[in-house]
């Protein structure tokens, strides 16, 4: 299964933004500030005066495999993140991430890839099985929150995210880039995209200002 997001809903626009810097004068809108507005967040990002885009959120909901869950949770700033937990629950589905870049011609990384798949599913009978079996002896909660040591690195969660546009934009500039792990640029890259194609594009002189 591959990794998947889903823009949930949103909160603010450029003008929200300008607004906010604003504040300290006056909020008035007028034909000039509007004018106004895409050289204001072009200042305001080149000169690292952010906090005015801390007043809009982006809520996602995304699922990752593991992995991908860690780099999500490490090196975050403002960022609220809800997951799936394994020690509340049964993962009952068995949602795995295989890397599509294994499965191609060269016949190694096409062996890996099938291996993956079969040690995944040996690993998910594991825990099903551990699960049942240490339940009449350490109880539900015990036996659900030590069974799932059988869980691969590959093992999907969904996970409910948001960001302000402040975090975003250190969210993208910390992922997607060239030296991050492929599966979170490539979760990054979708989130802008997402953002980007948002209908009537509220964010467009924000994400020029911040050359995302």
């Amino acid at each position: 299964m591959e990794n998947t997001v889903e823009l949930l809903g949103y909160y603010g626009n450029d003008i929200v933004h300008a607004q906010s810097a604003w504040t300290s004068t006056s909020r008035d809108l007028t034909d000039e500030k509007i004018n106004r507005i895409p050289k204001l967040l072009n200042m305001l990002a080149s000169e690292g005066h952010h906090t005015p885009f801390e007043k809009s959120q982006l809520h996602f909901l995304v699922n990752v495999d593991q992995a991908t869950h860690i780099h999500l949770l490490k090196h975050r700033i403002g960022v609220s993140i809800n997951g799936e937990s394994a020690r509340y629950k049964e993962l009952k589905e068995d949602k795995s991430y295989y890397p599509e870049d294994w499965k191609d011609s060269k016949e190694m990384t096409n062996y890996w890839y099938y291996k993956l798949i079969s040690e995944t599913n040996k690993q998910n009978h594991l825990y099903h099985k551990c699960l049942e079996e240490l339940t009449p002896i350490l109880g539900r909660k015990r036996a659900k929150e030590s069974a799932r040591f059988f869980k691969t690195m590959n093992s999907q969660i969904t996970m409910d995210i948001s960001f302000n546009f402040r975090s975003f934009y250190h969210f993208q500039n910390l992922r997607n880039s060239e030296h991050s792990q492929l599966e979170v640029r490539e979760l990054s890259e979708q989130m802008l995209n997402l953002v980007k194609n948002i209908e009537g594009n509220p964010f467009e002189l924000t994400l020029k200002a911040f050359e995302l």
